[in-house]
């Protein structure tokens, strides 16, 4: 069994012109990744042990760079695809609270910040790490405080096959998405130079999107609350 959040029933003020920007940038990135190939993924992705050899002086200037060009990257059609349907979802709301530059500075150093968790763990690995998820899980990090009573209608397979979707409150099913990061990056501390999911870059985004949205305390809406009325069900996917 899975589950895939298909919408939040959350409606904005304003139209999501940087997250829609960075969605499209995302998948720019990925269609160069399929022409260049390797050589284009290792120059652009963040590799911890070439950032640390660029802290003591031996190394090319632009290893700082790639904290923020490894999450435009991503390692294959499933990664993208689940980041950005995360992105799509709930990063419209946090831009509309934040305004449009003030969304993009978040979330770039967000992002920044969830690589630089991963490369504490492991400074001298020389494994990739790209994708977005880092920055993705400080949207929703900001999302949970935000809005933790907007409705998510979620797709649970295959239980949704025969009812369509089910709507739950934002805050258990981001609030469950962070739970299940725990385990496993206690688990991964050590094997970091294994490869694999980035754990502690998905948990560090996250809280710093949720501090920092505590410090910050962005303008917002009010959501509508959680609610399942039966015409909202629906086969969505």
């Amino acid at each position: 069994m899975f589950f895939l959040p298909v919408r939040d029933d959350n409606p904005t003020r304003t139209t999501p012109v940087v997250n829609r920007a960075l969605i499209a940038l995302c998948f720019l990135a990925f269609g160069l990744q399929i022409w260049l190939g390797t050589p284009f993924v290792v120059e652009w992705s963040f590799i911890p042990v070439r950032l640390t050899a660029f802290l003591v002086g031996s190394a090319d200037p632009l290893a700082p760079l790639t904290l923020f060009t490894a999450m435009f990257l991503h390692g294959g059609w499933g990664h993208i695809l689940g980041n950005l349907l995360f992105l799509w979802l709930f990063g419209d709301n946090i831009e509309d609270a934040y305004g449009h530059l003030g969304y993009l500075a978040f979330y770039l150093a967000c992002g920044a910040l969830s690589f630089v968790a991963q490369y504490v763990t492991a400074p001298t690995s020389p494994v990739i790490n790209l994708g977005a998820s880092g920055a993705i899980s400080a949207v929703m990090g900001a999302y949970i405080l935000m809005y933790p009573r907007a409705t998510v209608q979620i797709f649970f397979f295959p239980l949704s096959l025969l009812s369509g979707s089910f709507g739950v409150p934002a805050w258990l099913m981001l609030g469950l998405w962070f739970v299940t990061q725990l385990s496993p990056a206690i688990q991964s501390l050590g094997q970091m130079s294994g490869g694999g999911v980035a754990y502690w870059a998905h948990i560090c985004g996250f809280v710093a999107g949720l501090l920092i949205t505590l410090a910050l305390r962005p303008r917002r809406h009010v959501a509508p609350a959680f609610h399942t009325p039966l015409r909202q069900r629906s086969y969505r996917f």
